[in-house]
């Protein structure tokens, strides 16, 4: 059975807040460690008292990686698994067992296989159940809005675009995300998020072409009327698309400014 459990974060970064999910049964699995939140705690113990007996996080930021400490305090016989973030994750402070891509990993009376999906972290990994065509999705989708590429902390666009045609290519009927509701059309979502991305890379071409030449000026551009709190990220998705472009050989920058190739 799947269970999901709320972490109890919300904020101006994790909107509502972020989903867990605890697989009961044979091998009791937690899919992402929450922030430490008692109320969380609380109600993984009322479905598993023994605590579970895997915890792994989908990647290593600390709205899903937080809490770990507070869970290997609580159930110390459990084991903390992840791909590795070398950066990161001596942050946590728990002994980490490391995975790897497509590794399958007992859970409930089942199993699960990661899929190393890196773009919004460099170790992010979804979690996939074949038989129920079930994909635990992380940060790699979410309903509503678009998931931020922090290209100055590790999030690499190309990446990301790489692991959605890797998720599409999956067939999943269903995805359950960390922030929103479930996804029940996956491959739909995944094709608008794709076409988003062309649409802003369009955008980012379009501001460096009009001589607009920094990350803030570009941002400024696009995201008009952007609150506050969401301007750091608006930049981030700029950078993520100008080193996409550089990438592909269509932009260049010189110190701290961006031009489009001619």
């Amino acid at each position: 059975m799947i269970v999901p459990l709320h972490a109890g974060n919300p904020g101006a970064l994790t909107g509502a807040g972020n989903w867990t999910y605890l697989l009961t049964g044979k091998v009791p699995v937690l899919i992402d460690a929450g922030v430490g939140q008692p109320e969380h705690v609380h109600s993984i113990a009322a479905h598993v008292p023994d605590g579970p007996m895997h915890v792994v996080v989908t990647h290593a930021h600390d709205d899903h990686a937080s809490g770990a400490r507070v869970l290997a305090k609580r159930w110390p016989r459990a084991r903390f698994w992840k791909l590795p973030w070398p950066e990161r994750d001596g942050k946590y402070d728990v002994a980490w067992a490391y995975l790897t891509d497509r590794h399958v990993l007992p859970a409930g009376d089942d199993e699960l296989h990661v899929v190393h999906t890196p773009g919004h972290a460099p170790d992010h990994i979804c979690l996939w159940d074949p038989k129920a065509r079930t994909l635990f999705g992380g940060d790699l989708l979410v309903l509503g809005t678009t998931v931020v590429v922090p290209a100055s902390a590790g999030g690499s666009l190309v990446d990301y675009l790489a692991s959605l045609a890797r998720v599409d290519a999956l067939g999943a009927s269903r995805v359950l995300p960390s922030h929103g509701d479930a996804i029940e059309d996956p491959n739909r979502l995944i094709r608008a998020y794709i076409e988003h991305r062309r649409e802003r890379e369009q955008q980012v071409l379009s501001a460096l072409n009009e001589g607009l030449n920094t990350v803030a000026a570009i941002a400024e551009r696009i995201y008009v009327g952007l609150a506050p709190a969401l301007s750091a990220m608006a930049r981030e998705s700029v950078l993520a698309h100008l080193v996409k472009l550089e990438s592909d050989g269509t932009a260049y920058r010189n110190g701290g400014s961006w031009f489009a190739r001619r």
